[in-house]
């Protein structure tokens, strides 16, 4: 991931001129580019962690507007009735 960012304008493309620019080589600003975006995805890990436990305590309470991201709603089928295509009816 932070070795694609550079070659793109993205807000990575801009931290890692930013650090460039304040004297740190090619391979100390790829260092803390790396840094940068593994905070980055700890903080939205331990948010994510953080609304699926308060989702589980709304759901406990009786709350129906809980959101069910680690459950499949068993009676919501996305794809229909599962059929073999090898087996035919007999007639």
């Amino acid at each position: 991931m932070a070795v694609v960012q550079p070659r793109n304008a993205t807000a990575g493309r801009r931290y890692y001129d930013t650090k460039k620019g304040a004297g740190k080589t090619a391979m100390e600003s790829m260092r803390a580019l790396k840094r940068r975006l593994s905070n980055v995805t700890y903080a939205q890990m331990m948010a994510d962690q953080k609304h699926r436990k308060t989702a589980g305590r709304r759901r406990a309470l009786g709350d129906a507007s809980a959101v069910q991201r680690d459950r499949p709603d068993r009676r919501r089928r996305l794809f229909g009735q599962a059929t073999s295509r090898t087996r035919h009816q007999p007639p």
